[in-house]
């Protein structure tokens, strides 16, 4: 049997992989099966989040018995088709063919470009450098980093922000990214104005628009912090009060993958700064480079240890690993965000290190404040009844925003979307038992009921993965709110864009954002998408309590697995020079 064929009966491709496949076929019918299996692959590969498919591993995206080609022929049966280009070089466009083989790893042409263009892209603004005398604010950069001295890692951060052009600040959640930004911003705002010249615009952006809400009410509270440390008002009223969505930044073009900002008409600003860089894909982050104009500085935030972008390319990951960016980068240590009352760092670091044994250890001794381990339990409606006491409450409020402010308090959290420990069957669960309706009928609205966008919509200014509330206005009209810059917003349902309940959400869905008390609902076996990386977002997404429900084995299997995306970026960016000496 082909493997094509093979692939096919499986049930591993979707319909537009196969659609590929058989589109080369017609255009050539003497083209090789395993040419047309690869094809296939590639595209598969995009939708499961990487970059490109790897033909010396082909069970990292099919786990099956099939009848796999020997990979140097595999690679070579490639490499003579006219359907694969073969770039000669990792800086040239690649000739116009639907595959590009590279390195040994074969892409869609269209995602080989975004990772030879971001490459590129990030070269360019790594090696300019900053001009600006720092002796003038040394006074102003002693008050906001007094232990400097003695190897403080947020005001190294600061004193590459006054130097360097790309500057990357990593740490975990609570390592005082927010606040480390908002103090170098200051200090370049004093030194442009100490030199005579207007104060930098300054962006604040991130990939979703709860990432964008949450970074704004960070630097309000980090510019709190600045008035008491007697900063000057006028440089704190000059940091931006808001941040935005990536999307919203670059200038949405309805109805095209295309923005408004790109390399022939950059962003107008002198610096822009991106939080939760880990969950910004490639083209995302592609298109965000070339926007970024000459002389202007980007500056990611990131904590590197949490999921990738939920679609193609692990791009912080990558560039973190380029060592000639070595020079630009700084890993704030932890500090940790939540209530003193949870006590999470140490199950933190022994899941981030996928030590297996010390962290079902510590969650079965107990000894971990505000950590609960419910071992075993696969129903968390069964188990924890002021899950459906929480959200019955919601319908009550009169207030949509005091509602949406309360539906944040808690979050059920999952790590699949289908199957009776997915989000997808915990939703129409809870939906029936809120409602009335049986299970299996349209959801409807219902006072109380949690939606999550699940397509963009720009002209209403709603995008994926924010989430609103169902409630009646004052004349009982029924209408969904969503939070907005000026307050709340109400749309009928219909005028909606695609959206699903929210009762309970995948743990990609919540990156970005922060519950005041989190359940993380496990599968009751084993899956490929567990992760060490799954586990540590999930349980970072806490403020002040945390639930884990499921088996000690499930546990130790996801901690034992990396989510590792087949990715090219790292190698190109490893090859290029990116070392400025600051002036």
């Amino acid at each position: 049997m082909s493997l094509l064929r093979a692939l096919r009966q499986s049930g591993a491709l979707r319909t537009l992989d196969d659609a590929l496949a058989q589109s080369l076929r017609r255009l050539d019918p003497s083209t090789p099966d395993d040419v047309l299996a690869a094809a296939a692959l590639a595209s598969l590969a995009v939708a499961q989040g990487h970059a490109a498919f790897d033909p010396t591993q082909p069970r990292q995206f099919v786990d099956g018995d099939l009848p796999w080609p020997d990979a140097p022929e595999w690679l070579q049966t490639l490499q003579a088709s006219r359907f694969v280009a073969t770039p000669v070089s990792t800086e040239t466009e690649s000739v116009a063919a639907p595959l590009v083989l590279e390195h040994g790893l074969l892409y869609l042409r269209r995602y080989r470009e975004y990772e030879r263009r971001l490459a590129l892209g990030l070269q360019r603004i790594a090696t300019q450098s900053l001009e600006g005398d720092g002796s003038a604010i040394q006074p102003l950069f002693d008050t906001l980093f007094p232990e400097a001295a003695n190897g403080d890692l947020q005001a190294r951060a600061a004193t590459l922000a006054l130097q360097r052009a790309l500057v990357l600040v990593t740490g975990g959640p609570g390592t005082g990214k927010t606040t480390t930004i908002a103090r170098l911003l200051v200090l370049r705002i004093a030194q442009a104005i100490a030199a005579g010249k207007p104060a930098p615009r300054i962006a604040l952006a991130a990939p979703t628009g709860r990432a964008a809400e949450r970074m704004s009410e960070s630097l309000h509270r980090a510019a709190r912090q600045l008035e008491a440390l007697d900063v000057e008002a006028g440089l704190i009223a000059t940091l931006p009060s808001s941040a935005s969505t990536l999307h919203r930044l670059l200038g949405t073009i309805a109805d095209t993958a295309r923005f408004r900002h790109d390399a022939d008409n950059p962003l107008p600003f002198d610096i822009v700064v991106v939080d939760e860089a880990s969950m910004v894909d490639l083209p995302l982050m592609c298109k965000l480079v070339e926007a970024v104009a000459e002389g202007t500085q980007l500056i990611l935030l990131g904590d590197a240890d949490q999921l990738p972008s939920v679609e193609a390319g692990d791009v912080l990951a990558a560039i973190l690993g380029a060592g000639n960016l070595r020079e630009h980068r700084v890993h704030l240590q932890r500090g940790w965000r939540q209530n003193a009352a949870l006590q999470l760092a140490p199950l933190a670091d022994a899941v981030r290190e996928g030590k297996a044994d010390q962290t079902l250890a510590l969650l079965r001794e107990g000894s971990l404040s505000n950590v609960h381990f419910h071992e075993g339990v696969d129903d968390p409606l069964q188990a924890r009844p002021q899950l459906l006491q929480h959200w019955h409450a919601l319908a009550a409020f009169d207030d949509p925003a005091e509602a949406l402010k309360q539906a944040n308090r808690l979050r059920l959290l999952t790590a699949l979307r289908e199957g009776p420990q997915g989000a997808r069957g915990l939703n129409a669960r809870i939906e029936a038992l809120l409602s009335g309706r049986r299970i299996g009928t349209p959801p409807a609205w219902f006072p109380g009921r949690l939606l999550l966008v699940t397509r963009n919509h720009h002209q209403h200014h709603l995008f994926n993965g924010d989430v609103g509330i169902c409630l009646p206005d004052e004349h009982g009209v029924p209408l969904a709110w969503f939070a907005g810059e000026s307050g709340v917003r109400a749309f009928h349902p219909a005028a909606l864009p695609e959206h699903e309940s929210a009762f309970a959400m995948t743990v990609h869905k919540a990156q970005g954002s922060e519950f005041d008390e989190v359940w993380l609902q496990l599968p009751r076996s084993d899956s490929r998408v567990l992760s060490r990386e799954l586990i540590y977002t999930a349980i970072t997404r806490a403020r002040d309590v945390l639930h884990i429900a499921g088996s000690g084995e499930v546990i130790a299997a996801a901690l034992s697995r990396h989510a590792s995306r087949v990715s090219g970026l790292g190698l190109r960016l490893s090859a290029f020079p990116m070392h400025q000496e600051p002036q």
